[in-house]
């Protein structure tokens, strides 16, 4: 009797407003791939949903959850805080389902550290200007449209991370930026690695920043 094979743990991280939210649905429509729904404490946006972006909870709850152990990953983000629950995200991997976690560079880093027994593929979605990027954050509702000049500074911080990441795509245009996503992820399902070319990523972040 053949072993249930394991689901792989996919992250996604950029910038805020670089599109890595984006990005996670659409490949969570693809067959055995789910979106891990992460607690947070920041105030709902106009079009989330409850239970379907995120699970908003106010600060002492989150400590609660965070003195339980409950979070495989958690972080500060702008001074509200965003975490992962362990159960569900185990129980989908065992079932042998995909997981994508879209969260920054302190989950994955902790993630990693974790050193579980699934397959981990990362991913770092880059703008392909920081003009481009002003104005995805700007398009927003007015409640982010105060905080933008926050994010943008930032910015130049988060995007130095790259390089911890097994993948780094530019999301120009978003269906390329899917496509590329998807190619790697074959790939790495398959046991097979997907090259990308560090110098041109690097001329880029250094034009970024």
């Amino acid at each position: 009797m053949s072993l249930k094979k394991r689901g792989v743990m996919i992250v996604l991280s950029s910038p805020s407003g670089a599109g890595k939210t984006t990005l996670a649905k659409l490949i969570s429509k693809n067959k055995n791939n789910f979106i891990s729904i992460s607690h947070t404490t920041r105030t709902p946006r106009s079009n989330e949903t409850e239970g379907i972006d995120y699970y908003f909870i106010n600060k002492k709850k989150f400590q609660d959850l965070i003195n339980k152990n409950e979070f495989l990953e958690y972080a500060k983000v702008f001074n509200n805080y965003y975490g992962t629950s362990k159960k569900n995200i185990i129980s989908k991997l065992e079932d042998g389902k995909n997981v994508i976690f879209d969260i920054d560079w302190q989950g994955t880093e902790q993630i990693k550290k974790k050193k579980l027994k699934y397959k981990l593929i990362t991913i770092f979605i880059l703008p392909p200007s920081k003009k481009v990027l002003f104005n995805r954050l700007s398009s927003r509702d007015m409640k982010d449209k105060l905080i933008v000049e926050e994010r943008m500074k930032q910015f130049e911080k988060d995007v130095l991370h790259w390089k911890n990441y097994n993948y780094v795509v530019i999301n120009d245009d978003l269906k390329t930026c899917y496509n590329n996503i998807i190619n790697i992820l074959d790939k790495e399902f398959n046991n097979k690695k997907s090259n990308y070319n560090k110098n041109s990523i690097k001329d880029h972040i250094s034009k970024l920043i």
